[in-house]
């Protein structure tokens, strides 16, 4: 059966990116939409698994380490300023406002900081191709983007072991800090002096496609680092891309691992994001899912946004920066299910919350295209 998913899931998932494209719609819109269509909200034809959800993160992953391989070292570190502001920018708004929120909803103020948390969270997978399909990646607004996004993740999840530790649960913070701490000292070590010598030794084994398998080998390690000490396994997935993007054989590895990647892994992610999907009572809290929508859309825009004007862009790109925080992913779902078992969040404030985090991630792309398409036609 597994197999038969897989054949329907690619298939689907070029079709429908073909027609966004043709409606003036980035491509990975389709492919979000074709997973709610073919998941069990609708047709039923392919159902959530494990082996589904393990194929998706590895596919998440290696859209973060293609991120990472196309990042401009020295744009990144010109852009260091403009990610702190946007990053920061995009947590205050919806912290603040999703704490509000949960307090008028008659939350407690741990449940109501929690939600506010959640709805500071992003992830840049879906604005990742976004970005790509738009040529954009590699732009100063891009590198923003993906800098503002580790920001966000790092402080988030410091901010929810701290919320954690005062709401009861046995979370040591010292420990929490410094394994992060130890990560990205650590990540930088090794990236900079392991990562070329082991590509240069691995590389002349009398074997085929050493390269290749190489590079695979330091995403994987350095995304199950990363996730191990709590930071997020994409994170770990994007150091090691900028690590590897300094070696002499960062084209040939982007030219096979794009291959593998768009081939079967980044399509069942994009797709799988749409399978998750349960609608079953989502008309009961049709009104709370609205209003947090909006609420999760609008914080994030503008804080982002007017992060990224402080540092200096201009209006228009500082709202195609703030469209791009807007999604919250599998980095929210994740949260999301850590409330859950906290009892942070009620079972229907879980199923709530899901939804408002499919409808973020759906509006992103073609938001970013709409707003970057403006931004070029006023340039031009």
């Amino acid at each position: 059966m597994l197999i038969l998913q897989l054949a329907i899931i690619l298939v689907a998932s070029k079709v429908a990116g073909s027609i966004s494209v043709r409606l003036g719609q980035p491509a990975v819109l389709g492919k979000l939409l074709i997973g709610i269509v073919l998941g069990p909200s609708v047709l039923g034809l392919v159902n959530e698994t494990d082996t589904l959800q393990a194929l998706s993160q590895i596919g998440v992953i290696l859209l973060m380490f293609i991120a990472g391989l196309e990042t401009d070292i020295d744009e990144f570190k010109r852009t260091g300023k403009a990610a702190t502001f946007v990053g920061f920018g995009g947590i205050i708004a919806p912290l603040a406002l999703g704490y509000a929120a949960g307090f008028a909803l008659g939350l407690d103020v741990f449940e109501s900081l929690f939600l506010g948390l959640l709805l500071s969270a992003t992830s840049v997978s879906i604005s990742v191709q976004a970005l790509k399909e738009m040529n954009k990646l590699k732009s100063r607004e891009g590198t923003t983007i993906l800098g503002a996004a580790v920001i966000d993740d790092v402080v988030v999840i410091i901010a929810l072991a701290f919320l954690m530790s005062f709401a009861g649960g046995d979370v040591n913070i010292s420990m929490v800090i410094l394994k992060k701490v130890l990560f990205f000292a650590g990540a930088i070590l090794v990236g900079w002096k392991v990562v070329p010598w082991f590509l240069n030794k691995f590389s002349k084994l009398k074997v085929t496609e050493t390269v290749i398998s190489s590079a695979l080998i330091i995403c994987f390690v350095f995304a199950y680092f990363a996730e191990y000490t709590g930071v997020a396994a994409i994170i770990g997935a994007y150091i090691a891309g900028v690590s590897i993007s300094v070696t002499k054989f960062k084209q040939e590895i982007f030219e096979k691992v794009e291959t593998i990647s768009y081939s079967i892994f980044v399509p069942i992610f994009f797709t799988s994001i749409g399978v998750m999907a349960q609608f079953n009572g989502i008309t009961k809290n049709l009104g709370l899912i609205v209003l947090l929508s909006i609420i999760a859309i609008l914080t994030k825009l503008v804080g982002a946004a007017l992060g990224a004007k402080l540092s200096g862009f201009g209006w228009r790109s500082s709202l195609g920066i703030g469209s791009a925080m807007i999604s919250r992913g599998e980095v929210a779902l994740i949260l999301a299910s850590i409330g859950l078992d906290a009892m942070l969040l009620t079972e229907d404030m879980f199923a709530v919350v899901v939804v408002v985090i499919l409808v973020t991630t759906i509006v992103t792309p073609p938001m970013m295209k709409m707003i970057f398409k403006t931004n070029d036609s006023a340039k031009g």
